[in-house]
């Protein structure tokens, strides 16, 4: 095989190798914010392989990925556990979440374009459909798409990324508060908010939207 040949083969294996990896860490993402994997509980890999349909080098890669963020614990002769997840905690994340999301909002509020109004409404429409299907999954998916959608818009990466942990980490106590029926429809009506207030570029309206919005999670959360 000729040194060109080789190299093509080799850049190729490496980006279905990344691929790979990425699609571990999303899906066990996925299991984790769900609750498919209860707090507390111990994995196993061999499990995880089968239960994700990837192989163990992939699973790996996501379990120390997914442990930096804070969502796994590598425990030293014990494994890997699933972090476990307290009242305590939440209100700290919601703190945090808090002075993060407004900053946010304050950055999209300037930078906001046309196009990207029209895709926070076309992603509202889902959630919408979702709560009408009474689908909490499907809901909590969206509702990350909804809060990345707006992070991405400010076109600050290191704000996204501090966010992409943090609704990671609120999602898995959101989970317990979306079979609220009452709280769905807040949630539907908390998006709407938001929009209203960027499409008529009224930052005040917007971070009254925004802190309604997170604030209405900790209400559920502590009478859930």
């Amino acid at each position: 095989m000729s040194e060109t040949k080789t190299s093509k083969v080799q850049a190729k294996d490496k980006t279905r190798a990344l691929s790979l990896n990425e699609i571990a860490y999303l899906r066990f993402k996925q299991a984790l914010v769900t609750l498919r994997y209860k707090p507390g509980e111990y994995l196993n890999t061999a499990q995880v392989m089968e239960d994700l349909e990837l192989g163990r080098t992939p699973i790996n890669q996501a379990i120390h990925r997914l442990a930096g963020e804070g969502l796994l614990q590598i425990i030293p002769r014990k494994g890997v556990m699933v972090s476990p997840l307290s009242i305590n905690d939440a209100l700290k994340l919601i703190e945090v979440r808090l002075a993060n999301e407004l900053l946010c909002i304050q950055l999209v509020c300037k930078r906001i374009t046309v196009e990207e109004l029209d895709h926070l409404k076309s992603i509202h429409e889902k959630v919408l459909a979702a709560r009408n299907a009474l689908n909490t999954v499907e809901m909590m998916t969206l509702d990350r798409e909804f809060h990345e959608a707006l992070s991405e818009i400010t076109a600050n990466k290191w704000l996204a990324d501090i966010l992409s942990v943090i609704h990671a980490q609120a999602q898995r106590f959101w989970t317990s508060t979306l079979s609220n029926e009452i709280h769905m429809q807040e949630v539907v009506e908390e998006h709407a908010a938001i929009i209203h207030a960027l499409e008529h570029k009224d930052l005040a309206l917007a971070e009254q939207a925004v802190s309604s919005h997170i604030l209405s999670f900790k209400h559920s959360l502590l009478n859930s």
